[in-house]
């Protein structure tokens, strides 16, 4: 399957609200209280939100759920819940929700976009730093609770904190108006501080938690280190054997 058969649109009926609660159950290993119900999504449109869905052949196989957000006078949407199934990964479709959330924003003159990740996805990092164009300047500590899982690999307990970075998407900045073109955009600062994380954090998991667990405490003091020295990640380096965040100054 790729992205050029799949049609991006809001999600309107219940029905196709149910198949965002069953996408959760197959994307993300939640205990089923933590499941979104369709209710949320319901009140999250109402209160001047919206759920973006992927479908192809009026099957739903992604979704985004966008939800009005105020904070210290500025008005903003968090992005709560984005998820693909598993079948349809890697084909371009998490990108077209998320550009298609950008547009939906902009005509609502809402220009600001958040969320969290997990600091030790490699993958995501590089997909919401590089492919969209997002920045990083707030880690989170345990954010949800220890060994709440947001991975259907990891589902034993191991004393794992869920540790989260924000990620802030200014829809109408330079880097986010060329990414949106599809032109490459080239970040012209020095490069203040790197900080390394693990290529394939799901495996690292599994076969050695302990070690696990250190990577990402020593992941945390690093860049809340960085933090408070003001500087911002901007950038994203891939690499087999040790992929990177790039930070620079404020």
């Amino acid at each position: 399957m790729t992205k050029d058969k799949t049609i991006i649109r809001e999600v309107a009926t219940v029905q196709e609200l149910n198949g965002c609660v069953a996408l959760q159950r197959e994307v993300f290993a939640l205990p089923e209280l933590e499941i979104s119900p369709v209710r949320h999504f319901i009140v999250t449109k109402h209160a001047g939100g919206f759920t973006l869905g992927a479908f192809a052949e009026n099957k739903l196989v992604g979704f985004v759920l966008s939800v009005p957000a105020f904070c210290g006078g500025e008005r903003f949407f968090y992005s709560h819940i984005a998820g693909v199934l598993p079948a349809f990964q890697s084909c371009g479709i998490g990108a077209q929700l998320k550009w298609a959330q950008r547009e939906k924003a902009l005509s609502k003159n809402v220009k600001f976009i958040k969320w969290t990740f997990q600091p030790v996805q490699a993958r995501n990092a590089f997909f919401n730093l590089e492919k969209l164009g997002a920045i990083v300047r707030e880690y989170k500590p345990n954010y949800y609770g220890t060994d709440y899982s947001a991975s259907n690999k990891q589902g034993e307990k191991i004393g794992l904190d869920s540790d989260r970075l924000f990620a802030e998407w200014n829809l109408e900045s330079e880097k986010v108006e060329k990414l949106a073109k599809g032109e490459k955009f080239v970040e012209n600062g020095e490069i203040v501080q790197t900080i390394e994380t693990p290529n394939n954090w799901d495996e690292l998991v599994k076969i050695n938690p302990n070690k696990a667990i250190a990577e990402q405490e020593r992941i945390k003091k690093e860049f809340q280190k960085a933090f408070a020295g003001n500087f911002v990640c901007r950038s994203f380096e891939r690499s087999e054997n040790a992929p990177r965040y790039l930070l620079y100054k404020n």
